[in-house]
């Protein structure tokens, strides 16, 4: 039985369990509800969701893999998106004015930058002092808080629509109006399509770069990989900062969901962009994981939250259900790997 989930918990056991879950709660929608849940539209909204969840995936994928972890994200996420509400909201050329194009280029810098700078803090802190990144990260995560809440003066910041660019605007439109999706007549969301050439992008460097197989070389063995000849401190910082990267731009996509930046939005975001990489087969231990599962861990997340939605299922519920099945996955993680040791001592003991 184990060597089955062993074989079934690799590339396919989070796809098997996405349709499996789809499938529930398709049967249950029509059972109990409207039947809402399987429209075009709700796919839509769900792949859009899931997109939010999958960009900032990517960076934590490779922290994850790399041995690392990243409790920052969430509020280093809505620090970048508060960064870009605040560069519209006080600028004073509107979107379809000439010169615009320099107000938002500049927006966007600062808002990657952001992103960035908090990813090689956390880098720099867990190289030169050597703590561990659970530590680090949980201390920066609430530093990143304080920093938008003074940026925000601890306010929701609201950018005047007249400043907002239409891509900016339709980046997460799930409408049905043909006209504002990147590609016209294909209805997927702009945001869908990004976060799926991001990970197409970081799938190739992981499985044929160098720096690729340095991480999975660290998260699998760091003393290992320094015999090996890998700069250990140099490969963390570069992974974090990368990681900044698509939270930056993961601050993008919040923003242009809710048309607005506020710093406590993200607390809590962190659990959800590392259930994703947990529940797509990524290793808590390191060495281990997969953009791909990563995609389809964000999707599960956001097929549950849409189905107890429709089924009008609160959201207490909803998070017991998520914590449940995340609590799940990492069990079978573990027994893929021997753990825990009294059990598979004991098997050993009835078979002989």
């Amino acid at each position: 039985m184990f060597r089955l989930i062993k074989k079934w918990g690799g590339a396919m056991g989070p796809f098997v369990a996405l349709i499996v879950i789809y499938v529930l709660f398709v049967l249950a929608d029509r059972m109990w509800s409207e039947g809402y849940f399987l429209s075009w539209r709700n796919l839509r909204v769900m792949m859009s969701s899931a997109a939010l969840i999958a960009v900032p995936a990517c960076g934590m994928t490779i922290i994850i893999i790399a041995g690392g972890i990243d409790l920052s994200a969430g509020t280093a996420l809505t620090l970048s998106g508060t960064v870009l509400a605040l560069q519209l909201k006080n600028s004073e050329v509107a979107a379809a004015d000439p010169g615009f194009a320099m107000v938002m280029g500049t927006a966007l810098a600062a808002t990657i930058f952001a992103g960035c700078l908090c990813g090689l803090a956390n880098g720099l802190l867990i190289s030169l002092t050597r703590v561990v990144p659970f530590i680090v990260t949980l201390g920066t995560m609430t530093i990143f808080l304080g920093i938008g809440q003074i940026l925000s003066d601890s306010s929701t910041v609201y950018a005047p629509k007249e400043n907002i660019p239409e891509w900016l605007k339709y980046l997460c439109y799930t409408g049905s109006d043909p006209s504002h999706y990147l590609i016209p007549g294909l209805l997927i969301p702009s945001s869908v399509i990004i976060a799926g050439l991001l990970a197409l992008g970081v799938g190739l460097m992981m499985r044929y770069s160098v720096f690729g197989r340095n991480i999975f070389a660290i998260g699998s063995s760091e003393s290992t990989a320094r015999l090996c000849g890998i700069n250990v401190p140099a490969m963390t910082v570069s992974v974090y900062a990368l990681a900044g990267l698509f939270v930056a731009l993961g601050g993008l996509l919040y923003f242009a969901d809710v048309k607005n930046g506020n710093p406590t939005d993200g607390t809590g975001k962190e659990l959800e962009i590392i259930a994703a990489v947990v529940l797509g087969g990524g290793s808590l231990s390191g060495g281990r994981g997969s953009i791909w599962g990563s995609m389809i861990g964000a999707l599960i997340i956001t097929v549950i939250r849409s189905g107890c939605s429709q089924l009008a299922i609160p959201n207490t519920y909803t998070h017991i259900i998520i914590g449940g099945i995340i609590i799940i996955a990492v069990i079978v993680d573990q027994l893929r790997h021997g753990s825990p040791e009294w059990l598979f001592h004991m098997m050993k003991k009835k078979s002989v």
